[in-house]
Formats: structure tokens, sequence, C-alpha cells
């Protein structure tokens, strides 16, 4: 039974939170009233999140034919697909052989993938962008993808959910026959599956959201991606259309809010069972 204490207790944690969500939300919810409105009344005097003067149709027709917001999507989609399969293709043995197998230097090669995490790609950018130069991958989509293939986080990600697994696991899939590969494919990535879902939603918010390398690296509006597309966008405007704009970024932004809000509880679970392991 609640006693009045524990009751006041919990409103005052859900006002908190309320309170919490609503100054999180706003700019979004900005975001969505702006796209409605026609130029001369985003910012008035006023700042009513309710339209008086509804622009929806001009806003959103700019937005997707201004740019080729589509293949921009498209774009996006491919880019962050082709990413995170590639990472956990790489990272998924590495972080195996890091948990369970025994060699000498483990200790400093997981010491060097704990020392990656700490490079930022801002301060390997130039010489990535003269690998590509040489390569001839700029204005590709193969660039937005090679220099993210391998994943320092993926690997140390998968490596404190392996460790965790019990070791009696891998030593009856080696009696019945089973590769090391045949372990990491056919026992360690079923079982991984959390910390593998947990991983993809960061690395899909991550590179849908990144401009800093694709502002580099491409310059053609047809293989932009989301983030680049809106600054196209902007850039192809006369002015500073706020509402189409703002009609762009929902645009661009809601298949990341919905992927997020689809596969939240597979996030939930990954953290929970990743983040406090040894």
């Amino acid at each position: 039974m609640m006693t009045p204490s524990s009751t006041l207790v919990r409103l005052l944690r859900f006002g908190f939170l309320a309170v919490g969500a609503a100054i999180i939300l706003f700019p979004y919810v900005f975001m969505i009233s702006a796209s409605l409105k026609p130029p001369e009344d985003v910012f008035s005097a006023s700042l009513s999140l309710w339209p008086e003067h509804f622009s929806a149709y001009e806003n959103y027709s700019k937005a997707l034919t201004r740019i080729p917001m589509v293949r921009i999507l498209l774009n996006g989609a491919l880019v962050c697909t082709a990413i995170v399969v590639f990472q956990i293709l790489f990272a998924l043995p590495a972080a195996y052989a890091l948990a369970k197998l025994r060699f000498p230097g483990r200790g400093v090669l997981f010491g060097l993938v704990m020392l990656g995490l700490l490079v930022p790609i801002h301060a390997i950018s130039i010489p990535l962008y003269a690998a590509a130069q040489i390569s001839g991958l700029l204005n590709t989509l193969a660039v937005l993808v090679i220099p993210f293939t391998l994943s320092v986080f993926a690997m140390f990600l998968f490596r404190q959910f392996i460790k965790a697994m019990p070791d009696e696991l891998i030593h009856a899939a080696r009696m019945d026959g089973l590769s090391e590969a045949a372990i990491v494919w056919r026992i360690i990535l079923p079982n991984a599956w959390p910390a593998a879902s947990a991983f993809a939603i960061f690395s899909v918010v991550a590179h849908w959201n990144d401009l800093y390398w694709p502002l580099i690296t491409i310059s053609k509006t047809q293989l932009a991606t989301p983030p680049l597309g809106l600054l196209f966008f902007r850039s192809a405007e006369v002015g500073d259309d706020y509402g189409a704009l703002m009609a762009a970024t929902l645009i661009v932004t809601l298949p990341l809010v919905l992927f997020f809000l689809f596969a939240q509880k597979l996030f939930i679970e990954g953290v929970t069972m990743t983040g406090l392991k040894g």
C-alpha cells in the first residue's frame, strides 16, 4: 500500500520528468509548427505554436522539389545500412577473440581498442581525405562508408557482452566440431543480438546526422546525405524561407525518430545487458 510520502515522491518524480521531456521536445514541436506557417509568421511577435495562416502545402512542396529529397533519404538509408553491416561483420569476430581466446598481446590489443575510442574522425580527416582523393573515391557513396567500416566502439561493446557469456557454451560448440568462425556466426551472433541492436541504433543515429565528413567529400546534390541535403536546400533558397526549411528538416528527421521508436525496446535491452559487464 502506498503511503502519502511515497505518493508525493512519485508525483515529484513524474513532474520533474515531464518538465524535462517538455524542454527536450519543445524544439521539435516548434519545428513542426514552423513547417506549417508562411515565412512572415515563423518569428512573429506572438510566437504562437498554432499557425494563424497555414502554408503547409507550399512549404512541403518546396522541401520535396527544391532538392531530390527521396534520393537523399535513400542515400542516407543506404550509407547507414552499409556501415552497420560492415561494422558488425568486422567487429564481432574481433570482439570474440578479445573476450574468449587466449593469445599473447590480447591485453595490449584491447588497450589499443580503448585508445581508439579517444580518437575522433576530425583528427584523422586530412589523411582520410587524401587517401580518398588518391583512390578516386571523392563524390561517391563509397567514401561515406569505407572510413567507418571498422568501429572500435562496436568492438568494445561486443567484447563486454561476449565476455559475460558462459565459457561452457563455447566449449560445447567446439566439442560439436564447430570452427571458431562458425561459433562466431552461429552461436555468438544470435546470443549477442541485443548488443548488436543497441549498437545499430547508435551507429545509424550517428551517421544519419553526420555532416562533417559528407561536407568535405561530397559536392553533388544527388549523392548528398540528409544533413548535407538540408545544407544544399538552404543554399537553393532565395532568402531564408524558414517554413520550407523546417519542413525539409522534419522530413529528414522523421525516419530517424520512427526508427528509434520502433527499436527502443531492443535498444534498452541491449544497453542494460551490455553496459555493466566487465
